[in-house]
């Protein structure tokens, strides 16, 4: 009776942790993904952004994609940023842009 208790309660606490850190590296790497949607499109206006997801690649890389509306010459844009990162050292290591 103990046991299946305990394992509750450890899930209880150790479960909304995680969701908080993925929730934390979404936004690091939205944020990464914003500045590169504004360098490559000076003045333009960025009307949407979504968060696509996460793929694993490899135990240690992760990449991160993000889909940007811009607004260029009256035409919207779709803009894909795919943000590839390390895990071990929460380094950024390639940023790639398509539309």
């Amino acid at each position: 009776m103990k046991k299946p208790f305990l394992i509750i309660c450890l899930l209880s606490i150790l479960l909304p942790g995680i969701a908080h850190a993925t929730e934390v590296d979404y936004k690091k790497f939205g944020r990464i993904a914003s500045v590169v949607v504004k360098e490559d499109y000076p003045g333009q206006s960025v009307k949407d952004y979504h968060y696509l997801g996460r793929k694993q690649l490899t135990n240690e890389k992760v990449s991160d994609t993000f889909e940007f509306t811009v607004q260029e010459n009256n035409r919207d844009k779709r803009v894909l940023i795919i943000v590839v990162h390390d895990l071990a050292n929460e380094k950024t290591l390639n940023i790639t842009v398509h539309e």
